[in-house]
């Protein structure tokens, strides 16, 4: 080997063999992307409005138009509810006046009439086959009536159960065929003689005393409880319109005295209209409530309590001729377990509930507030007295078997509508003066609950008014000072 080829060997060695190509490297798993940032939440709108809110109340501009939002806001609720209580009080009037007066006394006309034909009934068949014809009109006429007012009711009854009004209403109409089918069987065998007629007379006057008329006092009593309802409606003062009238106002005095200190302003014509619109509602609503409530008392004191008391005694009044005849018609067929007549016993129990000291009669007394009602009842109270002093004359008399002379004491010897001297004649004393008296004390209802309910006419439309026009005022005085900012 040469010089220069060992030199070229040591200068350049030979090339090492080549490695194998080394592996490509794993690729690393991609990390996921990082979700974007949460934008911040955002707060609800009322939030934001109480911030902005809070933002304003701290300058005097905000200040100011929270205060007259507040102002405006205050008197706007106060007419709302004003106008809402004086209406539902002014409703519940108007139907204790135009409704369920009306009714309460249609039922006791119901209950009166039915009483009244019973008695009408009796008392013609006492008259022998020939029925006098006044008696035959007045039992028709009472028939009408009842049927006439039944109509007026079931228009007016609600439905409900075995209690409500519209059952006594169907039990009514489904008896009084019956019973007039048994009144008129009772004056064809009379017209014949037969006694049959007796027996006939008696059934229908038990299905009128222990089936109709307990049916007509039910219907008498839902009506009345109506009418209570009604005044409940009525009469109690509408506590909430007047705390907010009261708040109301006295937010606005405080506005007023606030302004007066800041700027030394004694008057802002709309504070001062505003709270000028408050007091004339508030004060309207104070006086208008209290005539309304008063007039609404009187009506219910001086009339209806009267009413019912008139009413009762009428019908037991009724209840008592009715007994009275029977007593004759059944001679003695119907006794107690005592021995004692059994009509004769009702009749006395009638006239016990109708005099003395603690009868319906003594009540009425008491309740009627003036001449012209006290009159009629004492005029009733002297003709009972007496009655009872006949119908004891007559009663020995029948007692004494002298059938004709007690017949002649009960309905006179010549007119069945009872002549001089008879209890028929008292009886008939006693139910025109109950009659003047019902119509006086009617009359009385009527003035005062019309005056009652006149009261609060045009309370609800003119506070309505009067708190559109006092928010208005509130919005413009406060205004009035904001405009100073500009």
């Amino acid at each position: 080997m040469t010089k220069g080829e060992v030199e070229a060997q040591v200068t350049h060695p030979p090339a090492a063999p080549e490695a194998p190509p080394a592996a490509p490297p794993r690729a690393r798993p991609k990390a996921p992307p990082e979700p974007p940032p949460k934008a911040p939440a955002r707060e609800p709108a009322w939030a934001e409005g109480v911030k902005r809110l809070r933002r304003a109340a701290t300058t005097e501009p905000g200040r100011l138009r929270v205060i007259g939002a507040l102002l405006a806001a205050l008197v706007l609720a106060f007419g709302a509810v004003t106008t809402w209580e004086t209406t539902s009080r002014a409703d519940a009037a108007d139907r204790v006046l135009h409704r369920s007066q009306p009714l309460s006394a249609d039922a006791a006309a119901i209950y009166r009439s039915l009483a009244d034909a019973n008695t009408a009934a009796s008392t013609g068949f006492l008259g022998g086959g020939q029925e006098p014809a006044n008696i035959r009109e007045r039992y028709q006429r009472d028939i009408e009536r009842a049927s006439e007012k039944l109509a007026t009711a079931a228009a007016n009854a609600g439905s409900g159960g075995d209690g409500s009004p519209a059952a006594a209403i169907g039990a009514l109409n489904k008896l009084l065929p019956q019973y007039t089918s048994l009144i008129e069987r009772a004056r064809a065998n009379n017209r014949q003689g037969l006694p049959l007629g007796g027996a006939y007379l008696r059934y229908a006057n038990d299905i009128m005393q222990t089936r109709m008329l307990p049916a007509a006092e039910k219907l008498y009593k839902a009506e009345n409880q109506r009418l209570d309802d009604d005044y409940a409606d009525a009469e109690p003062y509408p506590w909430a319109a007047l705390s907010l009238g009261a708040l109301a106002l006295a937010a606005l005095v405080w506005t007023q005295r606030r302004n007066y200190r800041r700027t030394n302003r004694v008057f802002n014509a709309g504070l001062l209209a505003a709270s000028t619109a408050a007091a004339v509602v508030l004060l309207w609503l104070v006086v208008g409530h209290t005539v309304a409530r008063s007039g609404l008392s009187t009506s219910y004191d001086d009339g209806v309590r009267s009413l019912t008391v008139l009413n009762d005694a009428r019908i037991s009044s009724l209840k008592a001729r009715g007994n009275e005849n029977l007593t004759l018609v059944s001679r003695g067929a119907e006794t107690t377990a005592e021995g004692k007549d059994t009509f004769d016993t009702a009749y006395q129990q009638q006239m016990r509930r109708l005099a003395g000291d603690s009868g319906l009669l003594a009540q009425a007394a008491r309740l009627a507030d003036d001449g012209a009602g006290q009159r009629p009842v004492a005029t009733a109270a002297d003709n009972v007295t007496e009655w009872k002093a006949r119908h004891k004359s007559a009663r020995a008399s029948d007692d004494a078997g002298q059938y004709e002379a007690a017949l002649d004491k009960v309905i006179g010897s010549e007119s069945a509508e009872g002549e001089a001297g008879s209890t028929g004649e008292s009886f008939d004393n006693v139910d025109a003066a109950l009659d003047t008296a019902l119509a006086h004390e009617q009359r009385e209802f009527q003035r005062a609950a019309e005056d009652g309910k006149g009261a609060m006419a045009g309370l609800p439309v003119g506070a309505a008014v009067l708190a559109v026009l006092g928010a208005a005022g509130a919005v413009l005085g406060i205004g009035r000072r904001l405009s100073e900012y500009r």
